[in-house]
């Protein structure tokens, strides 16, 4: 699916320039909204600064060790701080893409609409989550939101009505607590490996259920052939070449997010990823410590027609699909009206599990349907402060990226206050 890459990126160029300075930028930090990121998460960990050298750098004012430490560790847009690798500048160069934002896991599957890594990792340090902290995310998508928060020690709750996402978040997280037994079955896998791409007689799934009771081990093989039947359908690529092709980088990938884990002693969140209703969350009154999420574009993205060679491949019903997911049902008018009475439910189920005084950041951006502007932003904002919520912050962000179907979108930060 996507190739691995020859040489380390651009982005993560080696150099001795910076040594001496305070606080330096990644090379790949290029959008006004990063850097509006950056400044916010220097100010939740208590940062005062100057921002120097044509927007590149930070002056640290109040620089002290244990200040030094927190951005060192948890920063997400930063290079070097006095010349010292940051942590996270280890972590993205684990990429066995030619993708900058595709590092460790992050790659595995084509999802439009797929979060940056690094804006999530700086969402989830702005509004003020630490290690063993719960974060919910009841549109869980590609798993970005889940992978980022198991790198900071946070615990990720995570619903998706789409089987596939589940998938997705699950082998992201999961596989580097089972590579032993995923490398164990490998090679018969392989052997046994047999197309028969959409037809009910497939014994794909029968065959890896056969070879190992462990379902992490089976999620990750079902999404080794998911990433097949993707490029098969999508590209015309032959099946069992891409299937093995991307099997190794999977594999590849599993051993980087195990080295990188080792080496800087990372202690990883708790993941918890399931099939869920986000207008109907099981979960307790006030018991979630903070919510990131994007709520799907189905108006403008049908997400069933886009993935139906995977849904299909995993024998789901894709008609019944439709009455499940968020903004397909119903055509004209009566879309825009279920979609935005669906997205009602789903908020006051947001409010309803977050702690009071906790923080929900919703990714979102007006989508076009029938050709006409839909003004889902200015909808989430009135919305979600009826039900007891305050915005404190908007920012725009404009889009760039191989699967992303918005090119704009805004990032609104809620405080629930009652």
């Amino acid at each position: 699916m996507i190739e691995r890459a020859e040489s380390q990126f651009w982005a993560y160029e080696i150099d001795d320039k910076n040594t001496g300075k305070d606080l330096v930028l990644l090379d790949n930090v290029q959008f006004i909204y990063e850097l509006s990121l950056a400044e916010l998460e220097l100010k939740a960990f208590g940062a005062e600064f100057e921002v120097t050298n044509g927007l590149r750098e930070f002056k640290i004012l109040n620089k002290s060790v244990e200040l030094k430490e927190i951005i060192r560790s948890k920063g997400s847009y930063y290079k070097t701080f006095d010349g010292e690798f940051t942590d996270y500048y280890y972590i993205i160069q684990k990429n066995e893409t030619r993708s900058v934002n595709q590092f460790l896991t992050h790659w595995i599957y084509p999802y439009k609409g797929k979060f940056h890594p690094q804006m999530i990792r700086a969402l989830l340090n702005i509004i003020g989550l630490k290690e063993g902290d719960n974060v919910f995310e009841p549109f869980s998508g590609s798993g970005t939101t889940a992978l980022e928060a198991q790198l900071l020690g946070i615990n990720f709750i995570g619903i998706d009505v789409s089987p596939l996402c589940v998938i997705q978040g699950r082998v992201k997280t999961e596989s580097i607590y089972v590579l032993d037994e995923i490398l164990e079955i490998k090679d018969e896998v392989i052997s046994k490996l047999v197309p028969n791409l959409f037809s009910p007689e497939t014994n794909y799934y029968k065959m890896i259920k056969d070879l190992t009771s462990d379902e992490r081990v089976r999620n990750f093989y079902k999404m080794a052939r998911l990433l097949a039947v993707s490029d098969n359908s999508r590209r015309k690529r032959d099946f069992r070449t891409s299937f093995i092709k991307n099997l190794n980088l999977m594999v590849a990938s599993v051993k980087d997010f195990i080295e990188i884990k080792e080496r800087l002693n990372l202690n990883l969140g708790n993941v918890k990823t399931e099939i869920g209703d986000s207008r109907n969350v099981k979960l307790s009154d006030n018991s979630i410590d903070g919510i990131i999420t994007s709520p799907p574009y189905s108006i403008a993205l049908d997400y069933i027609k886009n993935d139906v060679h995977s849904f299909k491949d995993l024998g789901c019903d894709v008609s019944k699909m439709k009455n499940d997911f968020i903004g397909v049902r119903g055509i004209g008018k009566s879309r825009v009206e279920l979609y935005n009475e669906d997205i009602k439910k789903s908020y006051s189920e947001m409010h309803r599990v977050l702690k009071p005084n906790k923080y929900a950041v919703i990714v979102i951006g007006n989508a076009t349907y029938q050709g006409k502007e839909i003004k889902t932003v200015e909808f989430t904002i009135k919305y979600m402060e009826n039900i007891g919520f305050k915005l404190v912050k908007n920012i725009n962000k404009i889009i760039f990226g191989l699967y992303n179907v918005m090119k704009k979108e805004n990032i609104l930060i809620f405080r629930k206050e009652k």
